[in-house]
């Protein structure tokens, strides 16, 4: 990547990241919104919808050469490229209907497998991740305008293995999760949603973040990216080898996010 191509896509992805979380809390400020239920029975909304829009007609006026896959599409699911963008317009919807307010708009950039690019943005938050041009990831401190705020580079705990901080899934924790927590010795175990989970091993907030369930390339590719450029590691569950991107159908194996020195078991 050249420097003025690296310096557009962290231009870029923040402000249409914004964007999208602009029109999501549009809908998300209403007393009522109507969900439906999509053909995998995981809900979607007009939030979803917009979001949606909004990112792909944004992408194609500044990336027209690079493939768009995005959750919203299923057309866009059989784009196979050694360089591509990964959009979940808004990650946790479970948490948006709730109310939750642990909903993120996620967009990667995708080369050779690896998530080398991402923005995380959680609207309801106020919190607002992503990686710079030069590789690093930041923190932005709000309120969010045009001209990017203060920046705080974000880096992975040290973690101490005899009292480690374990957050995992708030809608799709299950039994087979707890128990690969308890062989650990774990100090604290919280719960979050969304692609947020992962910005918390990024922040140091969280040391670890095991993901024994189903989840697509989109719900993990900008938080992944923000994790590796905070100094983290995203391993498969079943070998510890790097988690990559480009799978068929998009789907992921079981995974580990962490800071390097969590010792696995």
């Amino acid at each position: 990547m050249t420097d003025a191509f690296q310096s557009l896509v962290e231009t870029a992805f923040r402000r249409i990241a914004l964007q999208a979380g602009a029109v999501i809390m549009q809908v998300y400020a209403r007393p009522d919104f109507e969900a439906r239920a999509k053909s995998d029975n995981s809900p979607v909304t007009e939030a979803d919808e917009s979001a949606d829009a909004l990112i792909r007609a944004e992408l194609a006026k500044v990336f027209p050469d690079i493939p768009v896959v995005t959750e919203e599409l299923s057309d866009s699911h059989s784009i196979r490229a050694d360089r591509f963008i990964i959009v979940d317009p808004l990650d946790g919807t479970k948490e948006f209907v709730q109310r939750r307010g642990d909903f993120t708009v996620n967009i990667a950039l995708v080369e050779n497998g690896v998530p080398v690019r991402g923005v995380v943005y959680a609207p309801a938050k106020e919190r607002l991740f992503y990686t710079r041009a030069d590789g690093a990831s930041v923190e932005e401190q709000g309120p969010f305008g045009d001209t990017p705020g203060a920046q705080g580079t974000i880096r992975v705990s040290q973690p101490d293995n005899d009292a480690l901080l374990v957050v995992a899934s708030k809608s799709h924790r299950d039994a087979a999760t707890d128990a690969y927590i308890n062989r650990y010795a774990v100090k604290d175990a919280k719960s979050a949603g969304s692609s947020l989970k992962f910005c918390l091993v990024a922040t140091g907030e969280a040391d670890f973040y095991p993901r024994l369930g189903r989840t697509m390339e989109w719900d993990t590719a900008a938080g992944h990216a923000v994790v590796l450029g905070a100094g983290g590691q995203v391993l498969r569950f079943d070998d510890h080898s790097p988690l990559t991107y480009g799978k068929p159908g998009y789907e992921n194996p079981f995974f580990l996010v962490l800071a390097p020195g969590v010792t696995l078991r």
